[in-house]
């Protein structure tokens, strides 16, 4: 079946993290899916959501949830990572769209959590790395960080830096802006 080409699916997400090594018997794992749709054509963004993800293998630690601002109570009513998966498939037709994300972080997050946990990855094999693709459309020597980036391309920060829910909606501002050379 062919890729639909009329919307980007961006996705950013939030994992358990540490100041350090993790502790024994835990492993960095998917917290959050941020996620915006961004209309081609219009270059709208639509669709914001935070997919909340249970933690299976690790506790979130003090510096996580100074990070993220996600809680333990918060997480406790999200979906275990096979059925946000299939949410992304079901509701989104993700495997059908091209999928963006700022870095490559999220791509080998993701693709190394579905193939460890055994969940099918949601995704096709299209993505883009707004993160570069902003630094070569700006023809800077690096790329740079998300409140960088959409300073950068004269946009306003909106929300709570890494809050998967607010990073991809400003990412697909981001990206409006170098595709379409406008944001809505």
């Amino acid at each position: 079946m062919a890729k639909k080409l009329d919307k980007i699916i961006v996705i950013d997400l939030e994992a358990t993290c540490w100041e350090g090594a993790p502790p024994e018997g835990e492993e960095s794992e998917i917290i959050e899916i941020g996620l915006c749709v961004l209309d081609v054509p219009t270059g709208g963004r639509s669709d914001k959501r935070g997919i909340l993800v249970r933690p299976q293998r690790s506790q979130l630690s003090n510096f996580c949830i100074r990070l993220t601002t996600l809680t333990p109570e918060m997480l406790s009513t999200g979906l275990a990572f096979a059925e946000a998966c299939t949410l992304l498939r079901d509701e989104y037709d993700s495997w059908r769209y091209t999928w963006a994300s700022y870095g490559d972080y999220d791509r080998l997050m993701l693709a190394a959590q579905c193939e460890a946990w055994g969940v099918p990855y949601p995704f096709g094999s299209s993505h883009i790395n707004v993160k570069n693709l902003l630094a070569l459309h700006l023809g800077l020597e690096h790329e740079v960080n998300l409140v960088r980036g959409t300073a950068l391309v004269g946009l306003p920060f909106e929300g709570t830096i890494h809050r998967g829910v607010d990073d991809a909606w400003n990412i697909a501002a981001v990206l409006s802006r170098v595709l379409l050379g406008r944001d809505r």
